[in-house]
């Protein structure tokens, strides 16, 4: 054929559906062969993908195609994925094709998202959704509730709800001990309950929500509402946008009988051990005075994202005259008007008691040893949640679920990438307060890539506040700032590095919290914390996220290097996302389902 020919036209590029389309069914065809390497070969050479419980039995992020590779040439034997369908249609914006499908396993369904540049996978999520053979009954499965017909025998739901609640624990034993009744606990429990899983929640106040009651009077959730709520039952429709700390508190007492949870108030526990010759958990708890052992088979850790109170050392502690406190134990501000009030600190805490105190009358001066950073609350909902988590959201179809997935399919080795134009955009926006912040002589910081709040959220936890007022009063001097190390306690006050000294009738240590398994070390000792190791963070090697680097929290949600202990927590979000994951590996593990686990994390560091 002459080269002369004219070339026919080309051909109009793939529509978004087709490029999805040809990928998953070939991704499927490769799986189905066996053939890890064909697909792997189908993911870009940067690449993520990030597996929520359905291939791993694990939380886990692989990256490239050497890292694909090697987990599915580990898992494809036994998870058999296939019948990869899309759920809705397509879309394509900047040359990236995003699609959501569903698919099955060999023992469960999912769901999953998938990014598609230049043909090959750049981001791909896969999230077990439910086991076969043990859905939830809901919907279409919901149970009847009456049961219609003679029966000489009938109990009421009430009567079947006592007669649990008073077998439960001693004639016969959970499968499952939660300890810690907070959010994080009562959001697990419903997962558990919904899935048939016996379960008692264990939880040392008098009633669900204290753990919120008892807080500082001022204490709201600086999260909006589009971002809080619990599995099954979302907050209705008038629900404030920033809910306040008592409103949060009876939602949860509310929350915890309508979802019939097994909650064991005035509970706390004194002692646990794992008897591997009875394959159990040795629970010693103190019920309301009596000692009672519970046997589960599995223990979670819902004692808070933060661990225990940090709790400073500091020279002299023991000769000050005056009152001091953690800001967790903090009372409010009503008994200390016209007093003088030292608050060691300068992240949420330090922030919102300062500012309650000033309101109530009291000379406060806040204290900042390490730089904090900021963002006022208003352009945070705008740019930082108002695409995923608002009503602008709903409008667009972005549901909580949506929104909840999405958010999981951006890895977090490149999650700062998304988060710095949203900063940089917050401080152009708010550059008047920033400057008047300064200007007042606070120490500003943007984290370790001018990456912003949530990055600092994930790899530490700590080191922010989110402003809802205290900042204009720092501007204005209201709240007195000093910049500096403490050196001791005087009898009196605080003395400084520096040599200057801050009389104080209050100390407040706004100082933080350490790890979740500090809680270990308690009551299952200290060589089974060791084991475990830090929980939280990504290993970002930032400060306080030492490397090397995880790619998932650290211990939260999944298996950990002691067998049959969990981890449980983080914000209303996370905790009600991932509840579903680790309700999911807890429903497995009790009907027997192999749960072979791909790439368990190991442990670098003590955690102390």
């Amino acid at each position: 054929m002459s080269e002369t020919l004219e070339r026919p036209a080309a051909a109009p590029a793939n529509t978004a559906r087709e490029q999805a389309e040809t990928w998953l069914s070939d991704f499927e065809a490769a799986l189905a062969a066996g053939d890890a390497d064909k697909a792997a070969s189908m993911f870009a050479a940067t690449s993520f993908w990030r597996d929520l419980v359905s291939f791993t039995w694990n939380i886990k992020t692989v990256e490239n195609p050497d890292g694909v590779a090697d987990m599915l040439n580990a898992v494809l034997g036994g998870v058999k994925p296939r019948n990869f369908q899309l759920s809705e249609e397509p879309s394509e914006d900047g040359g990236i094709v995003t699609a959501w499908f569903t698919f099955d396993t060999e023992v469960a369904r999912g769901e999953g998202l998938l990014r598609l540049k230049d043909g090959k996978a750049w981001t791909f999520l896969t999230a077990m959704t439910e086991l076969k053979g043990f859905e939830e009954p809901m919907g279409e499965r919901r149970p009847m509730g009456a049961e219609h017909g003679q029966d000489a025998n009938r109990q009421s739901w009430l009567e079947k709800r006592e007669a649990e609640a008073k077998s439960l624990g001693y004639e016969t034993q959970p499968y499952v001990v939660i300890i810690g009744g907070g959010q994080g606990g009562i959001g697990l429990g419903a997962r558990l309950r919904q899935l048939g899983i016996p379960t008692i929640i264990v939880e040392k106040n008098d009633r669900p929500g204290d753990s919120w009651r008892k807080r500082y009077k001022s204490l709201c959730l600086h999260d909006p509402v589009w971002y809080d709520h619990l599995p099954y039952i979302d907050f209705p429709k008038n629900w404030p946008v920033f809910s306040p700390k008592d409103k949060i508190g009876d939602w949860l007492e509310m929350y915890t009988r309508v979802m019939e949870l097994n909650y064991w108030t005035r509970t706390t526990a004194k002692s646990a051990r794992y008897d591997e010759a009875k394959g159990e958990w040795e629970v010693v708890v103190d019920r309301d005075g009596e000692e009672v052992t519970l046997r589960p088979k599995e223990l979670v850790f819902a004692t808070g994202m933060s661990g225990k109170p940090n709790i400073p050392n500091f020279p002299g502690m023991d000769r000050f005259k005056g009152e001091q406190h953690h800001s967790s134990q903090h009372p409010g501000p009503d008994a200390y008007k016209d007093k003088k009030v030292v608050v060691i600190g300068s992240n949420n805490s330090a922030h919102d008691i300062s500012a309650a105190l000033w309101e109530a009358g009291a000379d406060v001066t806040m204290v900042q040893r390490s730089t904090t950073h900021i963002v006022r609350s208003d352009p945070l909902m705008e740019y930082g949640l108002g695409d995923l988590y608002s009503e602008r959201a709903l409008k667009n179809g972005i549901t909580t679920h949506k929104a909840d997935m999405i958010f999981a399919s951006i890895p977090y080795r490149i999650m700062h990438e998304f988060q710095i134009p949203i900063y940089d955009k917050i401080r152009e926006v708010d550059k008047a307060f920033y400057e008047g912040l300064e200007k007042a002589g606070f120490q500003l910081d943007w984290g370790a890539d001018n990456s912003g709040l949530f990055m600092k959220y994930l790899r530490r936890g700590s080191g922010y506040y989110i402003d809802v007022g205290a900042s204009q009063l720092i501007i204005d001097g209201k709240i007195k700032l000093k910049a500096g190390q403490v050196s001791e306690i005087t009898e009196t006050g605080v003395k400084f590095e520096d040599g200057s000294e801050l009389p104080a009738d209050l100390i407040v240590y706004a100082t933080g919290y350490g790890s979740m398994n500090g809680w270990v070390a308690d009551l299952v000792g200290q060589e089974a914390a060791d084991k475990v190791g830090k929980v939280w963070g990504l290993g970002s090697d930032t400060t306080k996220d030492p490397g090397p680097w995880e790619g998932e929290q650290r211990n939260m949600w999944k298996p950990t290097q002691i067998e049959h202990l969990w981890f449980h927590g983080g914000n209303l979000h996370q905790s009600r996302h991932y509840s579903l994951y680790l309700a999911l590996q807890l429903k497995a593990r009790m009907e027997g389902i192999p749960t072979p686990v791909y790439g368990k994390q190991e442990t670098h560091h003590l955690g102390r």
